[in-house]
C-alpha cells in the first residue's frame, strides 16, 4: 500500500516537511525503478538513490567514482517516474569542481530530486566505510555547497553535506568541518562512519542546528543501531543505502543454487512475488490494458 502523502507543493518541499516532522525520516536505497517502487509499496516516506547500489546493480563495478553525473541524473530521472515520494540522491563529490556541481544540481533537480548530498572526499572516492579515504581542503567544500546553493532553481531542493572526515582527520575536525558546511549553506548534515552509539549522541550535541542524517549501512564502521535510537539522539533522517540490494543478491544466489542443484523452480515459489503481486507494484491490470506510464 503507498503512504498517504500531501499533494500541494513540490516533492521539495514534501521532503522537507518530513525532515522537519518529529519521527525520523526512514529511507531505504533503491538502485533502480523496481527496488524504489518497493520502498514505496512498503509504506517508506522517502526513496534514498544509492550511488554504490546504483553503480553495483545497473554497471556491475565497484563505488569508487566511476559513474558520472549525467549516468547518475538518468537513474535518477527513472525512479523520480516511477515513484510518488520524494528522493534525494547520492551525488558523490558532486562530479567535479564547483561548475560540475551546479550543473550535478540542475540535473538532479531537473530529473525529479527533491535533494542531494555531496561529500569531501578527493574526486577518485571510496566507499565511506573503507579505509585510506582523501579529502579536499574545508575551503574547498564549503565553495562546492555554496556552488550547489546557488544553482539551485527550487529553493526547497535540499542540499546535504557530508563528510568523511572521522578517519582520516578525527572526529574533532569533523565537527569542526561541518559547521564550516553549514555557514557555506548546507541544508542538512551527514557525517559519515560514526563508530559507537556514543558518538553518535556526542556529535548530535555538538553539531550545527540543521536537520542531521545518518547513514545505517551494513559491514561497515558502524555499529547496527536502530532508526528509534537515531531518532532519541536527534537526527532527522536515516538511510539504509544497501540493504535491498544485499537482500536481493543473497535470495538470487540462493534461488540460483537451488535451479542448478534441482533443474527446477519447485521449492521457490513461496519465495516470490507472484505474477499478480508483480502486476499489482507495477499498477497493471492485464485485462484492463497498460498502466499509464506518465506519473
Amino acid at each position: 500500500m503507498k503512504p498517504i502523502i500531501s499533494t500541494s507543493g513540490s516533492r521539495a518541499r514534501q521532503f522537507r516537511e518530513r525532515l522537519a516532522a518529529p519521527e525520523i525520516l526512514v529511507a531505504p536505497g533503491a538502485y533502480d525503478a523496481l527496488s524504489a517502487r518497493a520502498i514505496q509499496d512498503n509504506g517508506f516516506g522517502a526513496v534514498y538513490v544509492t550511488g554504490g547500489g546504483t553503480v553495483n546493480a545497473q554497471y556491475g563495478l565497484p563505488d569508487i567514482g566511476l559513474i558520472t553525473a549525467t549516468e547518475m541524473s538518468q537513474a535518477v530521472g527513472r525512479i523520480a517516474d516511477a515513484v510518488d515520494i520524494p528522493i534525494f540522491s547520492d551525488a558523490d563529490t558532486g562530479f567535479g569542481n564547483e561548475q560540475d556541481v551546479a550543473r550535478t544540481v540542475r540535473s538532479f533537480e531537473k530529473a525529479g530530486a527533491a535533494g542531494l548530498h555531496i561529500e569531501d572526499q578527493i574526486a577518485v572516492k571510496r566507499c565511506g566505510h573503507l579505509a585510506n579515504k582523501e579529502l579536499v581542503s574545508s575551503e574547498e567544500m564549503c565553495s562546492k555547497i555554496e556552488a550547489a546553493v546557488s544553482a539551485r532553481t527550487d529553493p526547497d531542493f535540499t542540499i546535504i553535506a557530508r563528510t568523511d572526515a572521522v578517519g582520516p582527520e578525527g572526529y574533532d575536525a569533523a565537527v569542526k568541518r561541518t559547521h564550516a558546511y553549514a555557514e557555506a549553506g548546507a541544508d542538512v548534515i551527514f557525517v559519515e562512519a560514526l563508530t559507537s552509539r556514543d558518538d553518535f549522541r556526542r556529535y548530535a550535541s555538538e553539531a550545527p542546528d540543521l536537520p542531521l542524517l545518518a547513514n545505517m549501512t551494513e559491514f561497515g564502521r558502524t555499529p547496527l543501531i536502530t532508526a528509534h535510537e537515531f531518532q532519541d539522539f536527534g537526527y532527522a533522517a536515516v538511510i539504509f543505502p544497501m540493504t535491498a540490494l544485499r537482500l536481493a543478491l543473497r535470495a538470487v544466489d540462493e534461488g540460483l543454487a537451488h535451479i542448478r542443484t534441482s533443474g527446477t523452480q519447485d521449492g521457490l515459489l513461496d519465495q516470490m512475488r507472484s505474477r499478480q503481486e508483480l502486476y499489482e507494484l507495477l499498477d497493471y491490470e492485464p485485462t484492463g490494458g497498460v498502466p499509464n506510464p506518465v506519473r
